[in-house]
């Protein structure tokens, strides 16, 4: 048990770590793999034990197998808490990424250091989980865009912005706009907001 045991505080230490650099870690499949056939093997063992106490009535199992129940069922059930807290942090740290970018998901996947670092189930976990968003968004787009940034209230409906990466031509309220690096533009905060997100433009 003492094996399930480090394996499991391996990965929420990495978990702190991660989360206290604010940097993603690589997924650790090694130690996934690892603590998971532990589990299988805890299962089997406590499969066994209660199968031969399964004759007796529950106040009548000797103390050292009741014991050994308790530890081994314990030791399933903190695995799994250890190794779906891991998952659940990943995934948070990949939704806040996407939702950085204004929900462009190709900002995301597209970064080599990102993707490099994330299990194949975390790519597919994110491509549904964007498409999921965008048809959810595309019911209230005549009201809100919900990838917009709302963490500050706008004080004007309106942006002046600076083009610091060339983006091509976007449709807005005042018709298409080729927006160049280097050029400033007055334009309505909503057709651009997600521009500003994906750093594309600098509001000044």
């Amino acid at each position: 048990m003492s094996s399930s045991t480090e394996l499991s505080v391996q990965l929420i230490t990495e978990c702190k770590r991660s989360s206290n650099s604010g940097t993603l870690y690589k997924y650790n499949d090694n130690l996934v793999r690892q603590l998971s056939r532990e589990i299988r093997v805890l299962d089997r063992d406590l499969t066994a034990l209660l199968s031969s106490v399964s004759h007796l009535p529950a106040n009548e199992i000797p103390h050292p197998e009741l014991c050994a129940l308790t530890m081994i069922q314990t030791t399933i059930e903190r695995d799994k808490r250890c190794l779906l807290a891991y998952h659940q942090f990943r995934l948070s740290m990949l939704k806040d990424m996407y939702w950085a970018v204004g929900g462009a998901l190709p900002h995301v996947l597209n970064d080599p250091d990102v993707r490099g670092k994330l299990s194949p189930h975390e790519v597919d976990f994110m491509r549904e989980y964007a498409r999921i968003t965008m048809e959810y968004r595309s019911d209230l787009s005549d009201v809100v865009d919900i990838t917009m940034g709302i963490i500050t209230p706008p004080k004007d409906i309106h942006a002046l912005v600076i083009v610091v990466r060339d983006c091509g031509v976007v449709t807005t309220e005042l018709g298409a706009i080729d927006f160049q690096k280097g050029q400033r533009y007055l334009v309505r905060r909503a057709d651009i907001e997600h521009l500003i997100l994906q750093g594309y433009l600098e509001e000044v």
